[in-house]
């Protein structure tokens, strides 16, 4: 959520950032709904801070056996009054509250404004393989290799799922084990949250209420589109001591979308489903830190990248292709040969305050003062469903066979992917 403060003070800097994401938000309507709000809500503290004069004059009154009713008569006028005026305020704090809701974060100022065609590329690793063969789609190796059942996978749960085997799993808690592990080691303190979220969680991330109908519901809760947005929520309300930050985390979980491929080439396989395994990074920051955290994250997601032998780049978003909760995201995009295109496998995003402010998350600064707002981070750390085909295609040999990463080979994984 946005400082309502920096909308009163700043509403040309707000007006200007929000159009970088194509967001025409009518600032001057708000600025005068915010106006009758905080009018409102003095009358209404006014009108409280009379009816208790009142009361208190007629328990004196009534002490001292005395007639009280013209006091208990303007008791009445002001209870009639200030009933009008609270309900005006809520009607009031109802819209103030859901134009707030509704605005996305502010890009960082080195964001362009626009959409995909103005990401930016900031560097490529590596270079695209070269075959001396014709070489095959992920698709295509992944059955021949018996790693992958897309046939069955539709048949249990429907379009946009599979199901991995024999190797193919392996391969799969393979990539997991090593994620994690890395990330161990680096000091992220290893997190397994539920799978099953309430809508408050689903605010806080910044995904409600605008993409409340793209998630999974059961009842009151919702599945997980994301474990950022459980470990978003595992300090929400609380005030943490500086000392604690940085705070970091990893999670493995799977994501489950509603939103999934068709039978598009570039949406084929495991590409794009309804659910796909994550690990997920996490950390709560203090605000001078957090575009140092941000260069951390990404660096962890390429080596993890890079250490599995892949070309691929690093991308810029510009404001419109960033998530709405987000000022600052980098993608980490793979290299797939049949498609000859990059596909995104780790997206690495500083919200700033943003999320803490719609979870009240904050940090009690060590010198003393009030407590301030903890900026919030996240990164993949890495997405698997796409890790999966760029191995297939950028490590595959000329006999059909699959060349496994070195770093993988001690979870269990062979050497070489064969046909059995």
């Amino acid at each position: 959520m946005l400082d309502v403060t920096l909308i009163r003070n700043h509403p040309d800097q707000v007006r200007d950032g929000l159009r970088k994401r194509a967001v025409d938000a009518d600032i001057p309507a708000f600025l005068a709904l915010d106006t009758a709000f905080r009018e409102t809500r003095t009358a209404v503290e006014r009108l409280r801070g009379e009816r208790r004069r009142v009361s208190a004059d007629i328990a004196v009154r009534r002490r001292a056996g005395e007639a009280a009713g013209q006091l208990q008569a303007e008791a009445k006028t002001l209870t009639g009054r200030l009933a009008e005026a609270e309900a005006r305020l809520a009607e009031l704090a109802g819209k103030h509250q859901e134009f707030l809701d509704a605005l996305p974060n502010l890009p960082d100022a080195d964001v362009v404004a626009g959409g995909k065609e103005n990401n930016e590329v900031v560097r490529a690793v590596g270079a695209p393989p070269a075959f001396d063969f014709e070489p095959k789609d992920h698709v295509d190796l992944a059955q021949d290799l018996g790693l992958v059942d897309y046939r069955r996978g539709t048949a249990l749960a429907g379009n946009g799922h599979w199901i991995y085997r024999g190797e193919g799993a392996a391969l799969e808690w393979a990539l997991l084990n090593h994620f994690l592990d890395a990330h161990r080691r680096a000091g992220y303190e290893f997190v397994l949250p539920p799978h099953l979220l309430t809508y408050e969680a689903g605010y806080t991330a910044g995904q409600f209420p605008k993409f409340a109908d793209e998630v999974y519901r059961t009842g009151e809760h919702f599945l997980l589109p994301t474990a950022e947005t459980a470990l978003v929520n595992l300090h929400r309300g609380e005030t943490l001591d500086e000392h604690e930050l940085p705070l970091k985390y990893v999670a493995y979980t799977p994501c489950y979308r509603k939103e999934s491929g068709g039978y598009r080439t570039a949406e084929r396989g495991t590409l794009r489903g309804h659910q796909f395994n994550k690990v997920e990074l996490f950390q709560f920051a203090r605000p001078k830190d957090s575009a140092a955290a941000q260069l951390e994250l990404l660096a962890r997601a390429e080596e993890l990248v890079a250490g599995l032998g892949l070309h691929y780049r690093v991308t810029k978003l510009a404001a419109e292709d960033t998530s709405p909760a987000q000022a600052k995201t980098y993608d980490v995009e793979v290299w797939l040969p049949s498609l000859g295109a990059y596909a995104e496998v780790s997206s690495v995003s500083n919200a700033r305050e943003y999320q803490a402010r719609r979870g009240a998350i904050r940090y009690r600064p060590a010198g003393g003062g009030r407590p301030a707002y903890v900026h919030t981070l996240n990164a993949s750390g890495l997405a698997t469903s796409r890790l999966l085909p760029a191995i297939l295609e950028q490590h595959q040999r000329a006999d059909g066979t699959v060349e496994v990463p070195d770093v993988l080979r001690r979870w269990g994984v062979p050497e070489v992917l064969r046909a059995h």
